[in-house]
Formats: structure tokens, C-alpha cells, sequence
């Protein structure tokens, strides 16, 4: 190698390498860009922990991810993180000893930084009365309903606003106050009430919010490209940001910390640069003079050539040769393939699209999955697995990984992309793209939702958390109605409704997914034959039977979803009796044998809440119309809708005082002969 160009070369690395050693991203900033994850929450700031350091979150907000579960410790107690809404600064807690038992050796009441968290104010208070005995010659009431067993001597008891206690039967060793959701006082205020209903509402847990002005600066920071976090000599607030850390955000250079390591630097970095300087004018100087002298011999070496050349067809006359031309030189083409009907991956990841969807590249989702990380698994259904993950843009998202690459699935995935791009609703999960079909795998990258599934609910692993009230149930409802509806209006039929593909948000809002079955339903016929497919339990007996699937197919699923609603069991259970394993044979069983309140789940209220009563009956009713064996019997989906908006509201047909005054012994809506309307019930009764 030449002096010069190795001088050039070295001199090229010292302006470019050594400079750019001082710029790069603050140890800080790159430490909070770490993402924390715990279960299938994000755990996102003034919370903090996993790899983070303290300064990534404010002081007194650490997670701990233990089994992953998150859990925090407030004033010494430990508390087990049920969600985190960041928009509205509340988050939802349970007291971690009271979900080992609610017997607790010894009970200590908790306490709250005020400074720091507020309670909500629609939570209440409830008292928890432990090692109770009866005071000598008295007796308490037949089995009260607050009371709750510890061991063979001694027991609990509980009191809230509306379920008080005479105090004065029994003597108490200790007591403490904890919080529960309005939702499960009201389940404790039932005259019913069993210990489970306290172990639930416990479980439910109570929310709090942290206060505003902790996070008040985060969004200004996070706009001017910092991260949110905290100072680690004072824990206040500080936006940690690639040149430093500041105290509001990245534009101001208020905080010492940043400035200090600037100032450091300056010196260093002058003093390299100019060295840099002197040495580049240098090597430039020999370099320009070394390519002067290089130019010189050249056109010396060409000039002689040249002269030579001319000489030469001279000397060859003299000597009778005919002069010949010169041979050209000879061109080596490499022949590179070409594919004028088809695109590489690559080219389809440059703001190409399918049907409107955005088309990413494999590389771009297998990292925004830690390469498909098996902790990162959301879930997997009949067609693959899905991942969460986070793209370059901050946007969380699922991506779903098709379990096979062939014909089928390759038609299946076009399929979904195709009906979902058409789709713009608010109960239906978003679409935001998909990789190219002839990518190594076929990807879909759906909205994030974080709240689990209704099934995770009902009968899953969310199922102890008791949120699903009656209310919610109904509304879960209504909103899936409303999507199927819509998707009907659109000539789609859904064809695989079940509540694993009814996902749910932090606010209990539907968004149905998974249309990877659906079909594009012509407009000039009844119906379309083809091969049943759909999960066991919810498919159309009729569609399975004669290979003809409608609309009412789709309505058929979701009477089994209403069922589900009502009952909390699952639409296929092997160990009940072999007559009820299949859930829609069970509820016509027991609406026909008037017996629905053995369907309806007992934590509902059916027996003591006159109007979850009248509505649960009502619900059932609906779903037995969607159950019937032949589809022209079924309601439409938008009659479905009408119907449950009338129920919410009290305005159904069959709603009247008899139906109010149903008691459990009685319960019936097929008093006479087989199945009638909710209009023949009314006049019937």
C-alpha cells in the first residue's frame, strides 16, 4: 500500500472515528430505551424495573416481576399489579397477602404516601374483623353471610357501607381496612354471599392513581426525543435524552449532570479536532501532490505511445505488410437474471402494499419480537402463533406467525389481509400489515390488545379476578353484536365466533379477531357450499350437516357466546355429564326443562338481583333462538343487536312485570309446548 494513501486513510479515521466516540447516545438514555415486560402487561414509565436502573421510572414506582406477575411495595406492602392505565394514571392493585389468605396471623392495615397516590373515589372500604369468637351466652344469626372461617375455634368477619355487622355478638383480636371495587361490594352485599365472593373481591382488587404532577413533564420530554425518568441525586423528574440529561426535556441544558459531561468533553473533543484538522491538511497536501506527479508520468508514458504508434505503420509499408487496425479489446457482460412478474421481499418492504395493507419486511418482525421469543407468546389458535411485539415506531403490536407455508395457508392469509383492509369498525381489531406472501413466512401485525380474551375471563387464566360483572357481560355482548352486524352489512361472514377471538381492552371494550376463515359472501345467493370449518362447540349444526354456510351460521356461534356470557363454562367440557359436554345442548336442555337458573353463574346475582334476573332470562332466551337446529328459525344478527340493546335498556317486547317476578324455583320460558317468541311468551303469560 502507498505511504500517502495509508496516510490518507489514517487520517480519514481520525476525523471520522474518534469524534464521533463522543457522540454517542448517553449511558442513561440508552438504559431506559430498555423494554420491561412482566406476563402481558408493559411496564412503561413512572414504573420501572426488570433491567432498567432507579432513574428510568420515579424512585418510589418499582416492579418486580415475579413469576410473571408484577408486584409492588408501597409502605412495606406488597401489592400485585391486576393493570396499569397510563392515559388516566390509575393503577389497579391487590394486596398480595390477602390473595395468599384471606386468614391472615398477622394482620396489618396499609397505608399510602398521599403525596404520591390517591384513592378512587367509586372504590369503598372494607373492614376485616379477624380471630372473632362469639361473647359467652350469646349466638349469632344462622349462618351470616360476612362471616368467613379460619380454623375449628375461630373465624372473621367483614363489614362494608351496606353490609354492617352487630359488633356486639362477638370479640375480636385485630382488624384492618383494605379497598374493593364497587363491582364486588355489590356482589358482597348479597344476602348469599359465600367467603368465594370475599376471596374474589379481594382478587378484583381497588385502583389508585399516582399524581400528575410526577409524569406532568413526560410527554413535553418524549416529544423533544427523551426518555422519561428521574434524577438520581434527587429523584425528581429528568428527561434523559442522547446528549445528556436534562430536567424538562431535551432542548434546555438546565440539569448539571448533561452539562458537566459536555463540558468535560470539550476540551478533549477540541483538541482532537483540530489535531485532526492539522493532520488532514497534511495528508490532502501530499495527496494532491502525489496525484499531480502521477498525472505528469502518465501523459509522459502516453505522449512516448503515441509517437511510437505513428512509427510504426511506416516501418511496415517499407517492408510491403499492410497495416492492421488494432484489436479491441474484449467486453465480459455477467448475466444477471431477471423477474419482470414478481418482486424480492425487500422490494415488497418499501411502502408497497396488499389491498391497502402495509407490507413489512421478515427482518423488521422478527426483531420487533426478540426473533419470535417464546416468552413473548401471546397465544396460538388452529392457524399459528401469536407474538407481542414493539416496530421502530414505538407501536406495540401482535404478530401472527402462521404455523404452515403452503397453498392453503398462503390463501387463508391473503384472505384475511383482503377482508380487513376493507373493515373499519371500532369493535374489530385493526389491521396494520403483513409481510410479502413470498416471504420466507407469512406475518400479520394486528393492533395490541392488552386486556386478554373473553374466554381468559370466563373460564381462563383472568377467570379468578371476578371483573366480569353482569353489566360488563352485557355489554361484551352487545359490542360483539354490533361488529358481527357490521361484518353482515359488509356481505363477510365471520364463520369462526367463539370468545377466544373476542379480545378485550383495558376498559372492557370488544375488538373481535382472527379472519382467516371468513368468506366474502356473494350478494345474488341464499348460501355457499363449502367444506365445515370452526371451532368444536360453536359450529352450525346445519352448516356441518349440509355443507352450506350463511349468515346464520355466524349467529348460531354466537348464541353458544351468549351462553358462555351467562354461565361462565366453556362451549366444550369432557368432564360433564356426556349430555351437557357440548354447552349448546346443554342450555336448550335446561331452558326447556325450565331450569335456567342451574345455567346461570351463581356469582351473577340471578337469585337476588331482580334485574340481572330479568335480563339473564331474557339473554337466555335470545341465545335459544340463535341455538335453533334449522338457520331460517334464527334471528338475524340485526335483530340480535336490537334485541340486546332492548334488554339493556328495559324496552325489550318481553319484558314485564312476570318476567321481573320469576323466582328461582319457577324459572321457565317454555311453559307450554316447544320454543315461541319473546312476543308469544309475553302473551302467553
Amino acid at each position: 500500500m502507498h505511504p500517502y494513501f495509508l496516510l490518507f486513510t489514517t487520517t480519514i479515521f481520525i476525523l471520522i472515528y474518534i469524534p464521533g466516540s463522543f457522540c454517542q447516545d448517553d449511558e442513561r438514555y440508552r438504559s431506559c430505551g430498555e423494554e420491561f415486560r412482566c406476563g402481558s402487561m408493559d411496564i412503561i414509565y413512572p414504573f420501572w424495573g426488570g433491567r432498567q436502573p432507579e432513574y428510568c421510572g420515579h424512585p418510589s414506582f418499582e416492579i418486580k416481576c415475579e413469576s410473571n406477575i408484577p408486584k409492588i411495595a408501597i409502605e412495606s406492602t406488597s401489592y400485585e399489579v391486576i393493570n396499569i392505565n397510563a392515559p388516566n394514571r390509575i393503577v389497579t392493585l391487590a394486596r398480595d397477602d390477602l390473595l395468599s389468605s384471606i386468614c391472615l396471623d398477622n394482620p396489618k392495615n396499609a397505608s399510602f404516601d398521599l403525596n404520591t397516590f390517591s384513592y378512587v373515589s367509586s372504590d369503598l372500604n372494607i373492614t376485616l374483623y379477624f380471630h372473632c369468637t362469639v361473647r359467652p351466652g350469646l349466638q349469632l344469626p344462622p349462618s351470616p353471610p360476612n362471616r368467613f372461617n379460619c380454623d375449628s375455634n375461630m373465624f372473621g368477619i367483614y363489614t362494608l357501607i351496606n353490609v354492617p355487622f352487630d359488633l356486639s355478638l362477638v370479640t375480636c383480636e385485630e382488624e384492618i381496612i383494605a379497598r374493593v371495587n364497587q363491582t364486588s361490594a355489590v356482589a358482597l352485599a348479597s344476602p348469599t354471599a359465600s367467603v368465594d365472593a370475599l376471596t374474589r373481591a379481594i382478587a378484583g382488587g381497588f385502583s389508585v392513581n399516582w399524581t400528575a404532577g410526577i409524569d406532568s413533564k413526560c410527554q413535553q420530554c418524549r416529544t423533544s426525543g427523551g426518555r422519561c425518568g428521574s434524577n438520581p441525586d434527587s429523584g425528581d423528574f429528568a428527561c434523559h435524552c442522547v446528549n445528556g440529561t436534562h430536567s424538562n426535556d431535551c432542548y434546555d441544558g438546565q440539569n448539571q449532570a448533561g452539562d458537566n459531561r459536555k463540558k468535560n468533553q470539550m476540551p478533549l473533543a477540541v483538541g482532537i479536532s483540530v489535531g485532526g484538522a492539522v493532520l488532514a491538511s497534511i495528508g490532502v497536501g501530499w495527496l494532491v501532490f502525489f496525484c499531480r506527479q502521477k498525472r505528469k508520468r502518465i501523459a509522459s508514458q502516453a505522449s512516448l505511445a503515441q509517437t511510437e504508434r505513428k512509427d510504426l505503420p511506416i516501418l511496415s509499408s517499407s517492408n510491403g505488410l499492410s497495416s492492421s487496425s488494432t484489436p479491441s479489446s474484449t467486453t465480459f457482460t455477467r448475466s444477471i437474471p431477471s423477474y419482470p412478474s414478481s418482486k424480492s421481499e425487500a422490494d415488497y418492504g418499501r411502502g408497497s402494499s396488499y389491498f391497502g395493507a402495509h407490507v413489512f419486511s421478515f427482518a423488521e418482525l422478527e426483531e420487533a419480537t426478540n426473533n419470535f421469543d417464546p416468552s413473548k407468546e401471546l397465544g396460538d389458535g388452529g392457524f399459528g402463533v401469536v407474538y407481542y411485539g414493539k416496530l421502530h415506531d414505538g407501536r406495540v403490536v401482535a404478530v401472527k406467525r402462521l404455523y404452515e407455508n403452503n397453498f392453503k395457508r398462503v390463501e387463508q392469509f391473503m384472505n384475511e389481509v383482503e377482508i380487513l383492509t376493507q373493515l373499519r369498525h371500532k369493535n374489530l381489531v385493526m389491521l396494520y400489515g403483513c409481510t410479502s406472501k413470498r416471504s420466507r413466512e407469512l406475518l400479520l401485525v394486528y393492533e395490541y390488545i392488552p386486556n386478554g380474551t373473553v374466554a381468559d375471563h370466563l373460564h381462563g387464566k383472568r377467570a379468578k379476578s371476578g371483573l366480569l360483572s353482569w353489566p360488563i357481560r352485557m355489554n361484551i355482548a352487545i359490542e360483539t353484536a354490533e361488529a358481527l352486524a357490521y361484518l353482515h352489512s359488509s356481505v363477510i361472514i365471520h364463520r369462526d365466533v367463539k370468545t377466544n377471538n373476542i379480545l378485550l381492552d383495558n376498559d372492557f371494550h370488544v375488538k373481535v379477531a382472527d379472519f382467516g376463515l371468513s368468506r366474502l359472501f356473494p350478494t345474488n345467493v341464499t348460501h355457499v357450499s363449502t367444506a365445515p370449518q370452526g371451532t368444536p362447540g360453536y359450529v352450525d349444526p346445519e352448516y356441518y350437516q349440509c355443507y352450506q354456510l350463511t349468515e346464520k351460521s355466524d349467529v348460531y356461534s354466537f348464541g353458544v357466546v351468549l351462553v358462555e356470557l351467562i354461565s361462565s363454562l366453556e362451549a366444550v367440557d369432557t368432564n360433564r355429564h356426556r349430555h351437557d359436554i357440548n354447552l349448546s345442548n346443554m342450555a336448550v336442555n335446561k331452558i326447556q326443562g325450565h331450569s335456567i337458573h342451574e345455567l346461570v353463574d351463581p356469582s351473577l346475582g340471578f337469585s337476588t338481583n331482580s334485574s340481572v334476573r330479568r335480563m339473564t332470562t331474557l339473554v337466555a332466551e335470545l341465545a335459544f333462538r340463535c341455538l335453533q337446529q334449522e338457520r331460517d328459525l334464527r334471528p338475524s344478527m340485526q335483530e340480535v343487536l336490537e334485541t340486546l340493546r332492548g334488554i339493556q335498556n328495559g324496552e325489550s317486547k318481553a319484558h314485564n312485570a312476570e318476567v321481573l317476578d320469576i323466582v328461582v324455583d319457577d324459572v321457565g320460558l317454555l311453559k307450554e309446548g316447544p320454543f315461541s317468541s319473546p312476543d308469544s311468551v309475553a302473551a302467553d303469560k
